[in-house]
């Protein structure tokens, strides 16, 4: 049962994520005068606006193999994982919002974190196709 719960408990906390870093960009829209559906305009708005996307883009991955990792996988693993890439895209959206160059380390934390968690999924699948 822990194994769904975990993943619930990310599923969870990666709407929030999305939902904070939505609200960044309305923060950032109203700060900078970028009325919708302009995305462009102010570099600092640039910033946050792809910020969210991108983090959009990594949940949309994220989320499926967080949940395959939960059924196949090793529990104690894709718990830390998913921990692991859900506080790294908090760190990216802070940092690609203040300066995009100041992004790296977390984008690269965030990538190796789904990168753990695509190997998880794909060998527990594996095992137990396997049997």
């Amino acid at each position: 049962m822990i194994r769904m719960q975990g993943a619930a408990i990310l599923t969870l906390l990666t709407a929030v994520l999305q939902i904070w870093a939505a609200a960044q960009v309305a923060r950032a829209r109203a700060r900078y005068g970028i009325k919708a559906p302009s995305t462009t305009g102010d570099p600092a708005f640039e910033r946050v606006f792809r910020a969210q996307m991108n983090t959009i883009e990594n949940t949309l991955v994220f989320l499926p193999v967080v949940w395959i990792s939960a059924f196949y996988g090793l529990p104690v693993l894709y718990l830390v994982a998913g921990a692991v890439w859900l506080l790294s895209r908090v760190w990216y959206v802070q940092a690609y919002s203040a300066e995009a160059a100041r992004r790296s380390v977390a984008f690269t934390l965030s990538m190796a974190a789904l990168g753990v968690l695509l190997a998880d999924a794909g060998l527990g699948v594996a095992r137990s196709i396997a049997g």
